[in-house]
Parts: structure tokens; sequence; C-alpha cells
């Protein structure tokens, strides 16, 4: 049930725990989509071509990936623990949706994957050729489509579409699957994810061969990956920030107060500039401190408005047109928060006397509370929120992470360019500018990576489900010493995880390919 009977300390460090969770499996969740393309890749030029010299490359970047997947696995499973342990309320209130895709996640792809990456690491010289080949592109079809399920159950919460609340259950049940799989959320989200993934693969692969040329082994291994991960990267960059740009279109018209965040933007309008860099400051002439004074900005005109419409002169709403209500470039009115928060509270307030009503089996009381509950039901999550500004994110940290990772897309666009570049001329060795960018670019792209799900999480803050279930209602009402002590037990042991996963990786570098 929805009791919000949670102190901040509870909800705080459920959402520690859960953040911290999450950013440490997907640290290795990005290498695993896009190395398994290029395993793939690589082992198909090797059948083709039957140069032993990339059957080579697969052997090496394959023990790399075998690494990461294994910890990545082990990571997530304890994700999909906390829901029933420490989001409990979250899950009764959508299980019957979120849990399908995690389900299909779990039964099609996880299976999928499990099965041919056995036949991959373990099948050589024991299955044929061809065989091996359909494993390891099976391999990288499971790793993807487990990445979709998640990706759409993810998207739900973002954009809940393609259900019906129960009022008896007090649950949202599934009616539409398939406007669940495809909605605009769901496909830009997982385009741009996966894509990411792909780039952070490229520059780990460029990186790594650029430090057996700075050592001077193996080149001729060195400069065959960087020229495939250089090509897979540069495509990989373009798709990413062509969905990027999707992706802003569709929160723009989704969650209108996440681009207001990721702006710092207070006062909107039409034709709304673009925030190149600035430094969001507390200003007291501001209602709340959650809002944002923006310091020694540089602003492109009208480039906000088109990143959201495609349109120079759209209407962005601002935080404070939000907070007051707003029409939308669509023509949609909405209200104030504070009606918002009103309309909430009759929603709640009804569904209670609709169920009084039918355990008395009092059906013309039932009929006209449902019809009161289901008139503001999109208004339900505001009920319990103690005041509108509680619906603002935590801006500077949007707000810079999302200029970094759009600040690191361009310099990775340089990289592939010019490593693509050298090592076709065969000067790669000659600059060593190259070498070291491309070594640097190799946690720049973890980073970039990272702060893509705090843009996509950290900014739909308050809400687990968008307007419908904020954050401090969905905990498990546990005593926060629990969640306490498993937040630093985690901490230790993925961090214990995470140091043996680099230096088993960095031994395995050393070594280098296996000799001819």
């Amino acid at each position: 049930m929805l009791l919000n009977l949670t102190t901040t300390t509870l909800v705080e460090w459920s959402r520690w725990q859960f953040a911290m969770t999450a950013i440490y499996h997907y640290m290795f969740v990005p290498l695993t989509l896009g190395l398994a393309l290029m395993l793939a890749v690589m082992e198909t030029m090797w059948v083709k071509t039957g140069d032993d010299s990339w059957l080579k490359a697969t052997k090496f970047w394959m023990k790399l990936f075998g690494i990461n997947f294994a910890i990545g696995v082990a990571t997530g499973l304890i994700l999909e623990f906390q829901f029933g342990t420490n989001w409990s309320n979250y899950s009764w209130f959508v299980g019957d949706i979120f849990g399908a895709p995690l389900a299909i996640e779990g039964i099609i792809a996880f299976f999928l994957e499990s099965t041919f990456v056995a036949v991959m690491f373990f099948g050589w010289n024991k299955v044929g050729k061809r065989f091996h080949l359909v494993s390891t592109w099976m391999v990288f079809v499971g790793a993807n489509i487990s990445a979709l399920w998640i990706l759409v159950a993810n998207a739900w919460m973002q954009n809940p579409v393609g259900m019906e609340f129960n009022p008896i259950t007090a649950r949202n049940e599934m009616d539409d699957f398939w406007a669940i799989l495809f909605s605009p959320t769901a496909i830009s989200k997982f385009t741009h994810t996966v894509t990411s993934a792909y780039t952070l693969s490229a520059c780990f692969v460029v990186g790594v061969s650029s430090w057996f040329i700075l050592k001077k082994r193996h080149l001729e291994f060195a400069r065959k990956s960087i020229m495939l991960a250089s090509v897979f990267g540069l495509i990989s960059i373009i798709l990413t920030i062509y969905t990027g740009d999707s992706s802003a279109q569709d929160v723009t018209k989704t969650q209108p107060m996440k681009f207001a965040a990721m702006e710092g933007l207070n006062e909107g309008g039409r034709g709304a500039a673009f925030t190149v860099i600035g430094l969001p400051v507390n200003d007291p002439s501001l209602p709340t401190d959650r809002m944002k004074k923006m310091e020694y900005a540089i602003h492109v005109p009208k480039v906000l408005s088109f990143l959201g419409y495609h349109d120079f002169d759209a209407y962005i709403p601002g935080i404070q047109n939000i907070l007051d209500g707003y029409t939308s470039q669509s023509g949609v009115t909405y209200p104030s928060l504070e009606q918002r928060m009103a309309n909430g509270r009759t929603a709640i307030d009804a569904l209670k006397t609709y169920k009084q009503a039918i355990k008395e089996n009092n059906h013309t009381m039932a009929d006209s509370t449902l019809q009161i509950f289901k008139a503001n039901y999109s208004d339900f999550g505001y009920g319990y929120l103690n005041s509108p500004y509680d619906a603002i994110p935590h801006i500077p940290l949007v707000f810079f992470s999302f200029r970094i990772m759009v600040g690191l897309g361009m310099l990775f666009v340089l990289l592939f360019a010019l490593s693509l570049w050298y090592a076709k001329k065969r000067k790669f060795e000659k600059f060593k500018f190259i070498p070291y960018l491309a070594l640097f670019c190799v946690p720049m792209a973890y980073v970039a990576s990272q702060c893509g799900w705090i843009v996509a999480e950290v900014g739909r803050q308050p809400w687990v489900v968008q307007d419908l279930m904020p954050t401090n209602v969905a905990v498990t009402k546990i005593a926060s010493t629990w969640v306490m002590t498993t937040f630093w037990m985690f901490a230790v042991l993925f961090t214990v995880l995470l140091i043996a996963e680099l230096k088993i990786m960095f031994n395995q570098i050393k070594k280098g390919p296996e000799k001819d």
C-alpha cells in the first residue's frame, strides 16, 4: 500500500544503496554490449578470410570480455533483489508491468546469452568454426536483448504508458504491451544507451591497443584493432549524438522539469537559449534554494528550443513556469504544481473512499468516487509531495553531468577520426599525442557513461514513476540501520570486485595476445 511513513534517513540511504549498486553494475555492462559485437566481427573476418591474425585478436579481446561479463552478472543480480528488499511499495505498485520485461529478459536474453557464452569460451576446437561463430553472434544478440528489456522497464518509469490502474489492488496493470515496448521513450532510451555503450567499447579497444603501440609490442595486432574499433567507434558516436537528439526531444515532451534542470532554466519562453557553460549558484531572490541562478553563463540564442522541438522559436518552459502552470508547445495546458498536488490528494482520498465503499457494498458511492479518482489519477503522485519545490531535481548535478557527457562525446569524435586516419596511414605510433589521448579517453568514456545515467535518473527525481509515485513513498518500511549496514557491505564487496577485475584485466593486457 502507498503509505508515506518513511523517514528522510531511510529514503536517502535506500537511494544511495541503489545508486551505488547501479553505478558499479554499469561499469561492466557497456563494455559487454559493444565488445561482444566487435568480437563477432573479428571472428567473422577470421572465418571468411582465414587470416589467423583475426583469430588472435578475437581470443585476446574475448578474455577481457569474459572477465568483465562475469563480474557484471554478479552485480546485476543484487540490483534485482533490492526491488523486493528496499523498494517493496514500488514493486507492489508497478510489479504487473515492471516485472514483465524483467521476466522476458531473464527467460529469453539471459539464458540465450549464458548458453552460447559457454560455447564461445570453451568451444574452440570442440565445435565447427561456423557454429562457434554463430555462438559468438548469439552472445552479442543475447546481451543486447537483455539491455532492451531492462531499458523498456526503465523507460516506462520515465513515461508510464500502456497500463490501467486497478483501484481494488492499488496496482498498475498492463493493458497494452506494444505501447510499452514501442513508446518513443523506450525507443530513444534503448538506442541512445546501446550506441553510447558501443562508443565506450570502441574507446576501450583503441586505448588498450594504443598501450601496445607505446610499448612497441604486437604492432600489427594493435593497428588492426585500432582500425576496426575506430570505424566502429566513429559510427557509434555519430549514432549516439543522433539518438541523444531524439532523447532530448522526448524528454522535452514527457519530463519538462528534467529538461529545465539540465539547463538550469528558471524562466523559459520562445526561442530559448542554450547554455554552453555556466555556474549554478544560490540567489536569495529565488523562491527556493533548489532553484539556481546561472552565473558566468555563455548562451547560444534559440538553440535550446531547437534541441527540444527542432524549431528555433518553440516554447520551452522553465522551472518557474512549470511551478506556476503553463501551456506547452503542443497546446496542452498544465496547471500549477500546487493544483496538481491538490488533484493528487483528491485522487488519494477518492481511492480510500472507494475501497471503503466497496467493503461496505455501497456501489453508488463507489461509482462516484471511482470517477473522481480516474479524473485525477494523472496527478496521483503529486499528492504525496510536501511542497511544489519538491518536484525540482538537484540542478547543479544534472547541469554539469549533461555538459560533461556532451563535451566528452565531442572528444570521442576527434579521437576516432584521428585514430582511423593515422592507423590507416600506418603513422599512428609517430604521433605520441594520439595514443596518449586514446588512453585518456578510456576512463573518460566511463565518466561520460555514468554522467548520462545521472542526467536520466537524478533528473527525474523526485519520481520513481513519473507523476505517479515519488521516491519517498516507494521504499520499504524497514529500519534505516539495516540499509546503512548493507550499503557498506555492498560498497566493500563491489570495490573488492572492481579492484580484482582491474588487476586481472591489467595482467591479461600485459601478457598481450597469444603467440602464433
